[in-house]
């Protein structure tokens, strides 16, 4: 597989590591030289593809290729079980819960211990390292400070201040950045099949977020939920409005959230049933219903986070809308992420200033805060956001 970047060629496992050239280069090097470093950390905003990056840094570590100029080749049988996760050398951990417990953690300092079986290294990816509490990172703490020599830890958060500084100093720094808009639309059109129109679009108003970008692409009823969440603020006009506004924002993110897990918990049922034999019709075995009901319980877990991550992006998504209004006021000359609503927000900025558009921004980025550090009803929440919102004249009403 090869895809053409605005920079270099990017090939093999790294091909979808779009606007990322520098970072490729130093996985690259890093995989060429046989003796990398033995912990890594990855940082960037969501979308920027941190678990991509170290999930095509594993693949060229354990690539079969034996020359070294080879390495993450993308087309042989390594690479492609690590990519689809179940190379057995690989440990992939990525939590459906708020936090990774202390016991999670103790597995994989056991699992670390394990030489590898049939590759050169024994390789651990923890994509929520940010959602571990301090204890659990401190049971980290020693098998990455003295790891055995075959195993090397693949971290990935959001920022270097998300994971505890004894951590964070004991790894090699892997910082990546949003792609360009561009490279996300190029991607989509490489890699599923978009039509460059669509694809640029929705690169556009995913704001490079790759993998929000895919789901506007092949999905109508996402791309209608984002529409009608953008233009809210053009509803607002009272305090009852503002009140109807903040029960509908609540609708679409628990309606984008529910279809996009329905599917996913459909195929794990028919994978898991498939996978124990189940009969086609009548009842279950015991055994059979008890690993169906704690798929369910996982299940339900994962889609309580699902709801905060689709909130979050709802607001996201909201602040786009404040975003390009702020642009228009101060005349940047910056693109919009919203360019189909250019008329509406050219009216919006004339009517507003630029003080009150970053208290709006200030506002709905309170909210964010308060739904993920805290237990706060994300109706309240909205609620009282929305209101914030309305101009003064509007509070009269």
């Amino acid at each position: 597989m090869s895809v053409v970047s605005h920079g270099l060629p990017t090939t093999g496992v790294w091909a979808e590591l779009r606007g990322q050239e520098q970072v490729v280069e130093q996985l690259r090097r890093a995989a060429q030289s046989g003796a990398p470093t033995h912990a890594w950390l990855f940082t960037g905003p969501p979308g920027s593809g941190r678990s991509n990056a170290a999930r095509a840094f594993a693949a060229a570590l354990l690539c079969e290729r034996e020359a070294l100029d080879e390495r993450g080749c993308g087309t042989c049988k390594a690479c492609h079980t690590v990519l689809s996760g179940t190379h057995a050398d690989l440990t992939n951990v990525t939590t459906e819960k708020v936090t990774i417990s202390i016991d999670e953690a103790r597995e994989l300092v056991r699992k670390a211990q394990d030489k590898p079986s049939t590759g050169r290294w024994r390789i651990i990816i923890v994509e929520d390292a940010d959602r571990m509490q301090e204890r659990s990172t401190n049971v980290l703490l020693k098998a990455i400070e003295e790891p055995p020599p075959r195993t090397i830890w693949l971290l990935c958060a959001p920022s270097p201040g998300d994971v505890l500084v004894t951590i964070r100093s004991r790894c090699r720094s892997v910082g990546l950045r949003l792609p360009p808009v561009q490279d996300v639309a190029d991607l989509l059109v490489a890699r599923d099949g978009i039509d460059p129109a669509t694809a640029e679009a929705v690169a556009r108003a995913a704001q490079s977020h790759i993998g929000v970008a895919k789901r506007l692409a092949t999905d109508e009823g996402a791309r209608e939920r984002r529409n009608q969440i953008v233009r809210l603020p053009l509803t607002l006009r009272s305090v009852a409005g503002a009140m109807r506004a903040a029960a509908d924002l609540v609708k679409l993110a628990e309606a984008e959230a529910q279809s996009s897990f329905e599917q996913r918990d459909a195929e794990e049922r028919a994978a898991l049933l498939a996978t124990l034999g189940a009969p086609e019709t009548g009842t279950l075995p015991p055994s059979m219903r008890a690993q169906i009901k704690r798929l369910e319980e996982d299940q339900t877990r994962r889609a309580k986070r699902s709801k905060n991550d689709y909130f979050d992006r709802a607001l996201t998504d909201l602040i786009s809308f404040y975003r390009d209004v702020l642009m228009l006021q101060v005349s940047s000359g910056q693109s919009l992420v919203n360019e189909p609503l250019r008329p509406e927000l050219e009216e919006f900025a004339r009517r507003e200033s630029a003080e009150d558009t970053l208290l709006r921004l200030e506002a709905i980025n309170e909210v964010r805060t308060r739904l993920v550090s805290t237990n706060v009803s994300p109706l309240l929440a909205i609620e009282a956001m929305t209101v914030s919102l309305l101009s003064r004249k509007d509070l009269d009403r």
